[in-house]
């Protein structure tokens, strides 16, 4: 190994160690409640005295882009180590006290995934009617075998010993109806499919390939019959006690209705997350043409049925302009699981969230992640163990960047959704990367490839709203077929994507 190889791989090996210790002393937050005036409402009814010990936490995060609510108070008052530690000297509108504190994409996402496991939502029983949806809380296991006795797979005639079989008079043998005797040797009764085989069957041979001589009573096979044709032998698909699901199972209409078959009215499941939705800015329509300086919301619109998507109940947002007041009673009178706020995570004269989050007393988990579009995003922890909360940028390409990077992992982990299988594909050309920062770049699968698509600026949405994925581009950009890990949309697999104009 070359001695720029040895130095290049210390490097990498010690981000990642920084990541890991990044994640511990966010999670070590999870259980500090400091002290705050105001607190969300406790879902049960029960409320926490005001005297209630605060635990003292393991580690003092001193991790860039780690910050208590004491250190994130600081920005609001001012002081020159708003930006944490690691930038106490310096301005907090330097851009150099913003790279110290980003935190790396990889390790953001998993900081608020292991964030979501850590908080996870009780388990309860659901009738089935009401689990799709849901995540398997305890596994789905055969309470019977299935099927629980020997049926006929097919409409025809059931046969004892070999043929021609002398036909047995009667309406024959129908589903739903009990058990009858025994088939002698040489005999054939009529069978409906999913009716139970009588003891001694031999087989079943289908109408269409079976002929009776009516005048003689007797039923001849016209294809040769072999024991146990077109039989569903008790316990084919599964035996009492056998797994069929594992947790962590999400709730489909084919699981239902497994679990129907398996004989259970009702799932023991993880509750889908609530989600609030707080859209901020003054200059945001909800109608029409852009006018007079107003632009259309488009994050609103987008958002709501993206989080459904991912398995989240969520109201309809609301729309708080840019006033810090109605933030701060929005956010301390919220009970959802999680909080989204679109906007304002910058520090412009109208960018409330980080004072608002200091004034509540919440814990700033992440202040910036190292990624384009979309580094302004944050990730904090509201006082008195209340919700999560993603502020995610305004512009549109961007808030889908702090969407995929924050929510999407937290909201897996709080509903104990297994994440799905990481896999790379090569890029159809090169692509350009950022000197620092990982790149999210909208793509569309052709054949083995991933084509990267135009329209991919931060406040773009052509892109995305033709992409089945994101690729994700290391710092530097890379080359025409290289692999790059690729991030799916959740709709990705329901699409006739097209290439259209986009490439």
């Amino acid at each position: 190994m070359t001695a720029h190889g040895g130095e290049a791989r210390a490097a990498q090996e010690e981000r990642a160690a920084e990541e890991e210790r990044a994640v511990e002393q966010a999670l070590a937050l999870v259980g500090r409640q400091p002290q705050a005036a105001h607190r969300p409402p406790d879902r049960s009814g029960a409320t926490t005295p005001a005297s209630s010990p605060t635990p003292t936490p393991t580690r003092t995060p001193t991790e860039p882009g780690m910050r208590t609510g004491p250190a994130a108070g600081a920005r609001a008052s001012g002081s020159p180590s708003a930006h944490g530690a690691s930038s106490a000297h310096r301005s907090p509108a330097s851009p150099h006290a913003h790279r110290a504190r980003a935190t790396t994409w990889s390790g953001a996402r998993a900081l608020a995934e292991r964030l979501g496991r850590a908080t996870p939502l009780p388990a309860h029983r659901l009738p089935l009617d009401r689990a799709l949806g849901h995540v398997l809380a305890e596994a789905v296991v055969a309470l019977t075998d299935l099927p629980s006795f020997d049926t006929s797979a097919m409409d025809g005639w059931v046969v004892a010993g070999p043929g021609p079989w002398a036909v047995q008079e009667g309406e024959g043998l129908l589903a739903g109806r009990g058990s009858t005797g025994p088939l002698p040797d040489g005999q054939a009764l009529r069978i409906a499919t999913g009716a139970r085989l009588p003891a001694d069957a031999t087989a079943v041979i289908r109408s269409e390939h079976a002929h009776c001589d009516e005048a003689k009573g007797l039923l001849h096979a016209t294809r040769e019959v072999v024991p146990g044709q077109d039989i569903r032998p008790r316990g084919q698909e599964c035996r009492s006690g056998d797994e069929l699901l594992p947790v962590g199972t999400v709730v489909t209409p084919p699981v239902l209705g497994l679990a129907a078959a398996a004989g259970y009215d009702a799932l023991v499941a993880v509750p889908r997350p609530r989600v609030d939705v707080f859209v901020l800015g003054d200059e945001l329509l909800t109608a029409g043409l852009p006018r007079e300086g107003l632009i259309r919301d488009a994050l609103g619109p987008m958002l709501v049925p993206w989080l459904r998507a991912l398995g989240a109940e969520v109201a309809e947002p609301r729309r708080l302009g840019d006033d810090a007041e109605a933030l701060r009673q929005a956010l301390i009178s919220s009970d959802a699981d999680l909080i989204l706020t679109t906007g304002g995570t910058a520090a412009g004269p109208v960018d409330h969230v980080h004072p608002v989050l200091a004034e509540i007393g919440a814990g700033l988990l992440v202040d910036g992640v190292a990624v384009r579009p979309g580094h302004p995003m944050l990730l904090a922890q509201l006082a008195e163990g209340g919700p999560c909360l993603v502020g995610l940028p305004g512009n549109p390409l961007a808030a889908v960047s702090g969407l995929l990077t924050l929510a999407e992992p937290l909201l897996r982990g709080i509903a104990g959704r297994t994440a799905q299988d990481r896999y790379r594909a090569p890029v159809h050309e090169e692509v350009h990367g950022h000197p620092h920062d990982t790149r999210l770049i909208p793509v569309v699968h052709r054949d083995d490839r991933v084509v990267p698509l135009h329209y991919n600026g931060p406040a773009m949405l052509r892109g995305i709203a033709a992409a089945d994925g994101l690729a994700v581009v290391p710092p530097g950009g890379v080359r025409s077929g290289t692999e790059v890990e690729i991030l799916d949309l959740p709709w990705a697999s329901a699409s006739p994507w097209t290439e259209g104009c986009f490439t």
